[in-house]
């Protein structure tokens, strides 16, 4: 073990220090390390793994404070073996295995679910998508190295002492004051309204925002009015909960509004860049959706995502700006034009419902990391959160109109529903073309797009419906990956004209 720690080379691009640190530890829980002899001089394997000596040292005087190593004075450092009795050494109590029955009976789970997960329809993208050469994945972004600079800095501000003792205990059921405040300042003045702190919720992740809201509204029995096509995770949401589901149609004007949703309890809209087909609705059907709401008496949930990313126009006012009745639950995310996987997000709605969500929330996880608030309320604040999105904003439109153009040029059987930014595109394909068979296809020559079966709800869905991200890709990928797209689509209509 000790020759793994001495002979793998270290990755240059990661801290030297923390490797080391990491395989000496791997070396001594396996019991790769004899325990009464010295590890080598901090000199001699500083010279085997050609790093500082220095870097040698703090490794070992770490693993020390650890428990790891014991310092022997003259000696050096030895495996610290009272700790790893410690640690690794449980009691167990030889004779209560013999009153317990051997069973060879697995356990029925199944039996016991309420309803499997597991079968729900989802979204797969393969989780090495980034080895693609042409990932035109939904829902990732390219790297921003001065925004991942940017945070770092707010990170280790955070970490301070004017800070820290704001965040290191716990805060019940509490959002960290100044996140809030920086929400209720920037954020939401660009979504067409203002709110009070006590109707907002910081929650980890929109996505989590939907599911506290569908708990706590949702049931055996409830109506939910969902876009058809609409986005997967919140249908499953409901769907897990026992709620009955009524797909209505999206144009290009986003959802269509009609006397159907009259006996809805709730109303599900991504209004600003709809999931999939990333239309935005008019403000026509907007307002007209309040308007039914207050008549028909339901609750709408307004799914903001994506709203930074308009290249065309005006940014549009947002449902909750044009409720009056406390009827519209707003939901947006803070982490997903930034870094997705910094899961945060927040809702605005009544303050008696903000009350309750925050009680659910509580028997879940009590409050979202209260570092990651901190730190990205100091974003927020220093002006960063901004500069990022107009960087990201100039990226995805170049990018948008690029798409565009090369999908008019080498795919001109598609058709593309127009949008007015977003960081997608929806494409129907030609008749007779299964976008499954398309996407296992283009997969072949390193091609990753997204058939849209899985967005439909309907038994009689579209079968030749596809979304391409342009999030993750580069610019100078964009072309050549619609040209081999255009190759394997021209390969499928080929065999759909001989077997006609």
């Amino acid at each position: 073990m000790l020759q793994f720690v001495l002979t793998s080379p270290l990755d240059p691009q990661k801290g030297l220090q923390s490797q080391i640190q990491e395989r000496l530890v791997a070396a001594i829980l396996a019991g790769g390390l004899p325990l009464h002899e010295p590890l080598p001089a901090s000199r001699i394997l500083a010279r085997t793994l050609d790093v500082s000596r220095n870097t040698i040292t703090l490794v070992y005087e770490r693993l020390a404070e650890d428990g790891y190593l014991k310092a022997v004075n003259r000696r050096g450092y030895f495996v610290n073996d009272r700790y790893l009795r410690e640690q690794l050494n449980v009691p167990v109590d030889e004779h209560a295995g013999r009153a317990l029955l051997r069973s060879d009976e697995p356990v029925d789970f199944a039996r016991r679910l309420r309803r499997p997960l597991v079968e729900q329809a989802n979204i797969v993208k393969p989780a090495n998508w980034r080895e693609f050469p042409y990932p035109f994945v939904y829902g990732q972004l390219s790297p921003d190295k001065i925004s991942l600079s940017r945070w770092r800095d707010c990170v280790r501000l955070a970490g301070t002492v004017r800070h820290s003792h704001d965040w290191m205990g716990d805060l019940i059921d509490n959002d960290d004051p100044i996140l809030i405040e920086q929400i209720t300042r920037r954020m939401l003045p660009q979504r067409g309204f203002r709110a009070d702190p006590g109707s907002i919720l910081v929650t980890v992740g929109a996505q989590n925002a939907l599911f506290l809201i569908a708990m706590l509204l949702c049931g055996p029995g409830t109506r939910v009015a969902i876009e058809e096509p609409g986005y997967v995770d919140a249908r499953n949401m409901f769907l897990a909960l026992g709620a009955t589901l009524e797909p209505h149609p999206v144009d290009a004007n986003g959802m269509r509004i009609s006397e159907a949703l009259a006996g809805a309890d709730l109303v599900y809209v991504t209004p600003g860049h709809q999931s999939p087909t990333n239309v935005t609705m008019s403000v026509e059907r907007r307002l007209s959706l309040v308007a039914a709401a207050e008549r028909h008496d339901f609750l709408i949930v307004e799914d903001d995502y994506e709203h930074e990313l308009n290249f065309v126009g005006a940014q549009r006012a947002s449902l909750k700006s044009f409720d009056r009745s406390g009827r519209v639950l707003h939901v947006g995310s803070l982490s997903k034009p930034l870094f997705p996987g910094l899961r945060l997000g927040f809702i605005v709605a009544a303050p008696a419902l903000i009350r309750e969500l925050r009680a659910l929330r509580r028997l879940m996880y009590r409050h979202p990391s209260a570092l990651d608030q901190r730190a990205m309320a100091l974003f927020l604040a220093e002006g960063h959160y901004d500069a990022h999105i107009r960087r990201q904003r100039k990226e995805l439109a170049a990018r948008w109109g690029l798409m565009l153009r090369e999908i008019d040029r080498q795919l001109p059987g598609c058709d593309v529903t127009m949008t007015t930014g977003g960081s997608g595109l929806w494409l129907t394909l030609p008749r007779g073309v299964r976008a499954q068979d398309l996407q296992q296809r283009a997969a072949q020559l390193g091609v990753l797009i997204e058939a849209g079966d899985v967005h439909y709800l309907s038994e009689n869905r579209p079968g030749n419906r596809i979304r391409m991200g342009y999030g993750a890709i580069a610019q100078d990928r964009i072309a050549p990956g619609i040209a081999l797209l255009a190759k394997a689509l021209g390969r499928l209509v080929d065999d759909v004209g001989k077997q006609a």
